[in-house]
């Protein structure tokens, strides 16, 4: 496939909000910044999940903050530039809010997709690993439609405040945790390269930045995150490359 001229762009967990990391609104300036310099030469846009440390569709209220970010996916969407969000852990709350409002597809599952050519495997990446028992048992209660009609009720106050706490427990203040050899997400893109033929496998959710070969030479991408790297992947129709954002 030769190179296009349009490119196609990728980016995850970008925790928009989180309250365990410093200086939220630099932190927001700088990934608005990113999604406008884009903006010139995108073909389309995938939001791979967390973009958003929490967030919840209430019917008649938005939470507070993102109004650079969420005007800026708007825009993009609104000059024909087709804009996909992957649900991740952290906002697997968004239903119809992105769509009807920003104009953007939503996907709360993985999909294959054929991109200038190549086929892809898409996902945020929460859910893969077979041996996370205890996430596997929680999002199973994050997706439980009663739960969430009940969750629903509860103040905005409230309920970020319950999100904020849960979210101070996770990862975002531990680090990057180095790469492992047998990581559950890796032997799911393993396992499912002997069953499928894709040439990109790409997800968010471990913060890493990783590019590597699998057997059948699809690549295997995690595409890092935006505390520690800015990071974002790019496609031109003949190679991803995982890039870092710099001002």
């Amino acid at each position: 496939m030769a190179k296009q001229e349009k490119k196609i762009y990728f980016v995850s967990d970008v925790h928009l909000g989180a309250l365990s990391l410093d200086n939220m609104q630099e932190r927001e300036k700088i990934f608005s910044h990113w999604l406008e310099k884009i903006r010139k030469d995108a073909g389309m846009l995938f939001l791979m999940g967390d973009i958003f440390d929490f967030w919840f569709d209430y019917k008649s209220v938005i939470p507070r903050g993102f109004t650079r970010t969420l005007g800026k996916i708007a825009e993009i969407a609104d000059d024909g530039i087709p804009v996909h969000f992957f649900t991740g852990n952290h906002d697997l709350w968004v239903f119809d809010y992105m769509s009807s409002e920003l104009g953007v597809q939503v996907h709360h599952k993985e999909c294959m997709m054929t991109l200038y050519g190549k086929k892809f495997f898409l996902v945020h990446g929460d859910g893969l690993d077979a041996g996370d028992k205890k996430y596997l048992f929680l999002k199973k209660i994050f997706t439980n439609k009663v739960l969430q009609k009940l969750f629903s009720m509860l103040h905005p106050n409230l309920s970020f405040a319950i999100a904020h706490a849960w979210s101070k427990k996770s990862r975002l203040t531990k680090g990057v945790d180095s790469f492992r050899e047998n990581d559950g997400i890796y032997e799911y893109a393993k396992a499912l390269s002997k069953k499928e033929s894709f040439e990109y496998f790409v997800v968010g959710h471990r913060h890493l930045m990783i590019n590597r070969l699998l057997e059948n030479k699809a690549h295997f991408i995690i595409l890092g995150n935006w505390i520690t790297y800015n990071s974002y992947g790019v496609f031109d129709g003949e190679t991803f490359e995982l890039k870092r954002y710099k001002e």
